[in-house]
């Protein structure tokens, strides 16, 4: 299936501010809040995004390299990983703003990136 926009979804590590602000600017952004997943594991989040076809973005480095890297290994898909180090919400969004522009979500398939 072809999809042209990255759609986000936020663990609990990141601020909810941070989809409140790409909300406003037009983009889909829901967050383990909105969705009632506060509290799973990290490979539960992103098995969660996996069946909503979003990328996950959060600030857990370390496991989500180790779950991408798993994902890698058994042959899994998954709709992009974000790792973001810890900024303000608007530089995190001005930063992503950026990322979202410059890739389709087909192209995000099994990509980890940096923020």
């Amino acid at each position: 299936m072809n999809s042209l926009f990255i759609e986000l979804y936020l663990d609990e590590d990141v601020d909810v501010l941070v989809a409140e602000l790409l909300t406003r600017r037009g983009y889909s952004a829901i967050t383990a809040r909105d969705t009632g997943t506060l509290g799973q594991s990290d490979s539960e989040q992103l098995a969660y995004a996996v069946v909503q076809r979003r990328a996950l973005l959060t600030h857990n480095r370390v496991d989500f390299e180790k779950l991408a890297l798993s994902y890698f290994e058994q042959a899994q898909i998954h709709h992009g990983i974000i790792l973001a180090v810890r900024r303000t919400p608007h530089e995190i969004v001005n930063r992503l703003v950026k990322l979202l522009n410059e890739m389709t979500a087909d192209e995000f398939q099994n990509q980890v990136r940096y923020l």
